[in-house]
């Protein structure tokens, strides 16, 4: 049986737990009684305060061995100090809230005032958070925790002299109990030089799925193929999808497959994954990450595969251009054979629930995951990208002071409790989840927790990615949960992203000074020939490619990749 995150029978009969030993009073226990978060806030609290005063590490640091900053949440009562958090605007608080003021972030101030801590929230657009963070950063004028995707932002920052070294706010035994806890020691040393030095709190990720590669498996019953297995098989598969459509579309209605990773910012994917030759070198994959056209021999022979398509009218000869929106709308008016997208792609009520959308005009429409395909390199394996154990890296900017800095961390303690993260993502039991007999907490209302709290949960969890869950079937049964009626093709999807070798981020390393100066010229040279390797006739793609390669040899893409080899060889001796 899965382990019960939130131990309500337990709380029954003990009261509160420890905070010093990772514990916090118990929040489904409190919003049992109360009916509220605010209410599970005071109780659970209440309770840590008073317990962190009488547990054992509270004795010992009135002995006087405590640690110079106390950062476990509920060891120490602050005089008043405000900090100030980072928070992702995606413009889609609904009426009557807004991304800043709501319940939740109320929750939160209610929280941290308990330990006189006042928190306030900066709202930054998702899709600008970069040039945001380096705006603030290079004006003084950040919050007291930012975060991003890209460590080697961050660490870039550090190696400036930019942002707080927090290992005197995190290392000792006393200090971030529950947070330590919570995101393991692999995550906590994505933000730790090769000195020891904690520059950054990586937040865990409840899986690592990333991807997937879908199809459209009426269309296969109805030609009688079985699911593709290789990239062969996809080929003759999406020859017959656009030349022999079961639905009856003209070969210009229909795109036999939208691939990924063909675009500047995206250098990975599952159907290049199958003809890597780096697939299975670890250094390699982290040396050549981003630059994997250069680094890996296999590239070309996915450029050549890609150029197939593209000369054969099987894909969009737009791509280029396509945008999100347009990738939705191809999907659910019937036009797309093979896609590869984000995990769950297919039926996540976030972006839409486009295969639901799709069967309400095509009732027998049918887009599956596939299993990752077999390498044309190495028989019998397959690999495909996955995320890393850490997600988002939270960091505080040199501008915040001392005391700010012992506070943030503190928060981030407290968002690493059942009564801090646990609550934020899952609710309230019996308003927003109950748990089912594995001890998973299941939603009751997916509309109603869409509307009150999953608009702003991911982004208020600044210490988990995806939810606070222990394992990962337990996150796959909860989020396949906030799909009803679609809970298996959640659940598939998510399996499917896992299977195979996984090619694991985060594979970029601290960024070197030349990598820096080179990368925008090696951005443009890449979106241009990476463009015209796929569009020329399939004769040409071999003297473009060298082409490609000396334009990145130009622009000082052999300094990059020497240089971050030695950044490999030095952080991993």
């Amino acid at each position: 049986m899965k382990r019960r995150i939130v131990a309500t029978l337990l709380a029954a009969v003990i009261t509160v737990t420890t905070v010093g030993c990772g514990g916090a009073a118990n929040q489904g226990a409190a919003a049992a009684t109360e009916g509220s978060p605010e209410a599970a806030s005071e109780t659970s609290e209440e309770a840590a305060t008073e317990e962190a005063a009488e547990s054992g590490d509270a004795k010992e640091a009135s002995a006087g061995s405590a640690s110079k900053y106390q950062t476990t949440y509920g060891s120490k009562q602050f005089d008043n100090v405000t900090i100030s958090v980072e928070l992702f605007d995606r413009s889609n608080a609904p009426e009557g809230s807004t991304i800043t003021e709501n319940r939740w972030t109320k929750y939160c101030r209610d929280a941290m005032a308990k330990v006189g801590i006042n928190v306030e929230f900066v709202a930054v657009p998702r899709g600008d958070e970069v040039t945001k963070m380096q705006t603030m950063m290079s004006t003084n004028t950040a919050p007291t925790i930012l975060g991003t995707y890209t460590f080697s932002y961050a660490r870039d920052y550090f190696d400036q002299g930019g942002i707080w070294d927090l290992t005197d706010f995190v290392a000792g035994d006393d200090q971030a109990v529950n947070l330590k806890k919570y995101i393991g020691q692999n995550c906590l040393d994505f933000g730790t030089t090769e000195n020891g030095q904690t520059f950054g709190i990586v937040a865990r990720r409840a899986t690592v799925a990333q991807h997937n590669i879908f199809i459209r498996k009426d269309w296969l019953d109805a030609l009688g193929l079985d699911v593709p297995k290789n990239t062969d098989e996809l080929y003759e598969a999406c020859v017959k999808f656009v030349n022999e459509n079961p639905d009856g579309l003209a070969p210009s209605e229909v795109f036999g497959a939208i691939f990924d990773g063909l675009s500047q910012w995206n250098n990975d994917s599952i159907v290049f994954r199958a003809f890597s030759k780096d697939a299975n070198d670890k250094k390699a994959l982290a040396v050549g990450s981003g630059f994997e056209y250069y680094t890996d021999e296999g590239y070309i022979d996915y450029l050549k595969y890609v150029n197939k398509f593209y000369n054969e009218g099987l894909m969009n000869k737009e791509y280029f251009a396509q945008s999100d929106d347009q990738l939705k709308e191809y999907f659910v008016t019937d036009r797309i054979g093979f896609l590869e997208a984000n995990v769950g792609y297919n039926v996540d009520i976030l972006r839409g629930g486009l295969l639901q959308t799709l069967k309400e005009n095509y009732p027998d429409a049918d887009m599956i995951a596939m299993h990752p395909f077999e390498s044309n390199v190495y028989p019998g394996e397959s690999f495909q990208p996955a995320y890393g154990e850490g997600g988002l890296m939270c960091f505080c900017p040199l501008t915040a002071t001392e005391e700010q800095v012992e506070a943030a961390i503190t928060y981030l303690d407290w968002l690493s409790t059942e009564e801090g993260g646990f609550a934020i993502y899952h609710g309230i039991e019996g308003e927003h989840f109950n748990y089912n007999e594995d001890g998973v907490p299941i939603p009751i209302d997916a509309d109603f927790n869409q509307k009150d709290k999953d608009w702003i949960r991911t982004d208020l969890f600044l210490v988990g990615n995806q939810g606070y869950f222990t394992d990962t079937e337990s996150f796959n049964l909860n989020i396949a949960a906030d799909n009803p009626g679609w809970e298996q093709y959640t659940i598939d999807d998510y399996e499917a992203a896992l299977e195979g070798t996984l090619i694991a981020g985060p594979l970029d390393l601290p960024t070197p000074e030349s990598q820096v100066e080179a990368s925008n010229d090696l951005n443009i040279v890449r979106e241009n020939y990476l463009t015209k390797c796929i569009t020329c006739k399939p004769e040409e793609v071999e003297g473009i490619y060298e082409e490609w390669r000396k334009a990145a040899e130009d622009a000082g893409i052999s300094q990059v990749l020497a240089d971050r080899e030695a950044v490999y060889d030095a952080v991993h001796p």
